[in-house]
């Protein structure tokens, strides 16, 4: 699929529930992180403090589900995860019966919109190379808290060579508003990941023969300080299922 419009309009018929690395080339991909009114200023604060898993781009008014060019939060995502006092309770594809007046929604970047620019320097993207989803892992590395919202970050890991590694280093810094450079290159034990062939979220990816991992703060990281923070309602993506929107790549980078 070309354009985000087209990939928002297969997801709200329900056509399209997969993974969405690779649907509308130049455009952004979006994390979601919706919450009662309730806590959401101890989530806004969370992510000011933890801007490299959780950098904002948009946060919407209480009761707001549709924002820029019919943008539908209810609807526009492939998979949503419902998560209740911590516990993941269900995935569904639209979340128009559970909409409420007063669910504040946080927009948050996805590490999918500097993948272009990897991709255009020619660095390896093995999980988009093999269709899959990109691989995920809890790690030991703890946020800083704020109010109700305490636990440690989740990463998404891509193999490269140690040079491919430096250069996407210099790339990915330049997209401070989807997650920046990595934070951890080398060693999994380091960061508490005890094995790569089994991440917590997304699809394993072989690592050859000559490279290391390099991983990168993630947007899912919200749905890990969930389950350990236990608001009583809180509804997020499902991983891999971004919300696409109308702002391209190119937009969220500095010189």
């Amino acid at each position: 699929m070309d354009s985000p419009a087209q990939v928002r309009q297969v997801c709200r018929s329900g056509a399209w529930t997969s993974q969405t690395s690779g649907q509308a080339p130049g455009f952004a991909q979006a994390n979601l992180c919706i919450l009662p009114k309730e806590y959401a200023y101890d989530f806004l604060l969370f992510c000011m403090r933890n801007p490299k898993p959780c950098p904002l781009l948009h946060v919407l008014d209480e009761g707001q589900p549709v924002f820029g060019s019919d943008v539908d939060v209810r609807s526009d995502l492939p998979q949503y995860r419902v998560f209740r006092d911590g516990v993941l309770q269900d995935t569904v594809t639209d979340i128009s019966s559970l909409w409420r007046n007063d669910f504040v929604t946080f927009v948050i970047g996805c590490s999918f919109s500097f993948e272009e620019a990897m991709s255009r320097a020619g660095l390896p993207l093995r999980h988009v190379e093999t269709g899959r989803n990109v691989p995920m892992f809890n790690t030991t590395i703890a946020c800083e808290p704020s109010g109700v919202f305490s636990g440690n970050m989740v990463v998404s890991m891509r193999p490269m060579t140690p040079s491919q590694a430096v250069k996407a280093v210099e790339i990915t810094a330049r997209y401070p508003r989807v997650h920046g450079a990595p934070i951890h290159i080398g060693s999994p034990a380091a960061i508490g990941i005890v094995d790569l062939t089994k991440p917590d979220y997304g699809e394993s990816v072989e690592i050859w023969q000559g490279e290391v991992p390099v991983f990168w703060a993630c947007g899912v990281t919200p749905q890990a300080i969930v389950m350990k923070s236990k608001p009583k309602l809180c509804i997020t993506h499902a991983p891999g299922c971004m919300l696409v929107l109308d702002s391209r790549n190119d937009e969220l980078s500095v010189s």
